[in-house]
């Protein structure tokens, strides 16, 4: 039987619902196209991480040498290969560490919480990034120009606060919020100690100062 208690104590409720709705074999399609989905989503999560790797050792907040491009093909591969490294790492640790069921919760419970939040907070700052952008360079020279402009970062923003304010509301949540600040105190402290003192721009970076300075003083 499938009633409202056992969907809400299903591990899989959508794919439950589809069996008593459809079939097994609409479940079994949810199911596939579940799968791709996390499948490339994996992919993006590999590629995105090594990129932000890249940018944050050029902009001093990781070790240098991880912003190290491939000779021939100029990908940050050493930024991609050493993330995936730590994060496997990460993964063994906490799994022969705490064993069976209670590693596999703390993976789903905490890492992946930790994965959310930090996207929610990225999408934050880039929305008030946007929207300060626009605030103070409005006619700045840029590649592609959004068509929701100020009040879709708005939009993004207001989203962003309103996830991270019930990611807070979950006692499950938060221990992956507390394991984020923990990081990036560690980031900051690395580049309050070192990394601010051995900068090397990012592209961005470059194009923002020399729209600077060949816009001269006001």
């Amino acid at each position: 039987m499938t009633g409202a208690f056992a969907l809400g104590t299903s591990a899989e409720p959508i794919l439950d619902g589809f069996r008593a709705i459809f079939d097994l074999h609409a479940a079994g399609a949810l199911a596939l196209a579940a799968v791709a989905g996390l499948v490339a989503s994996f992919h993006a999560i590999i590629f995105a991480g090594g990129r932000q790797i890249y940018s944050l050792s050029r902009a001093g907040y990781f070790p240098h040498f991880l912003s190290v491009t491939h000779s021939k093909h100029k990908t940050p591969n050493v930024a991609l290969v050493a993330g995936a490294v730590l994060g496997l790492a990460v993964m063994l640790t906490v799994w022969f560490t705490m064993g069976g069921q209670d590693a596999g919760s703390f993976i789903g419970g905490v890492l992946l919480n930790m994965a959310v939040f930090g996207a929610m907070f990225s999408y934050l700052l880039q929305g008030l990034t946007f929207i300060q952008l626009r605030r103070k360079f409005p006619k700045i020279e840029r590649p592609f120009r959004s068509p929701f402009g100020v009040p879709g970062a708005a939009l993004t923003v207001l989203i962003a606060a309103v996830t991270i304010g019930f990611q807070l509301a979950d006692p499950v949540y938060r221990d992956g919020v507390v394991g984020v600040a923990i990081w990036y105190g560690l980031a900051i402290c690395y580049f309050a100690v070192h990394g601010r003192k051995h900068l090397i721009m990012s592209p961005e970076e470059e194009f923002a100062t020399r729209h600077r300075e060949s816009a001269g003083p006001n």
